[in-house]
């Protein structure tokens, strides 16, 4: 069976301030970056990813220079960690918002807070419980 892994393309209005915020709120590295054209229309993308290279899986923070940013979220960013607390401390250290308080869901054997980045993206932060 051959290999997948796994990427995310955010659409951003600033690749380099939305770069910075997730790799401090996240821990991610960024990995390269790139710029071009796509069917006539540039673009620049900086590549995160919580490892040294894109073998981890990939966040890329996107942009268009020559056009807003999409104005309606089409993506939800989710992110697990086995510290939601000092997770959470972070996105407000960093420009971020909660979009409602810390919840504990035993059902789902998460606890799960979503937080918007500083662009308005949303994200579900969830920390498993133990079982």
């Amino acid at each position: 069976m051959p290999t997948l892994t796994m990427f995310t393309k955010l659409i951003v209005s600033n690749e380099e301030a939305q770069a910075a915020y997730y790799s401090a709120v996240y821990q991610l590295n960024e990995v390269y970056r790139a710029q071009g054209a796509s069917d006539g229309e540039a673009y620049r993308e900086i590549i995160l990813s919580p490892g040294v290279d894109m073998a981890a899986g990939t966040l890329v923070m996107f942009a268009f220079p020559e056009r807003p940013a999409p104005r309606d979220q089409q993506v939800i960013l989710g992110f697990q960690t086995d510290d939601l607390d000092a997770l959470v401390a972070r996105i407000e250290a960093h420009g971020g918002k909660l979009a409602g308080p810390i919840r504990e869901e035993t059902a789902h054997g998460v606890r799960v807070v979503f937080s918007t980045d500083p662009e308005g993206a949303l994200c579900e932060n969830v920390q498993m419980l133990a079982r």
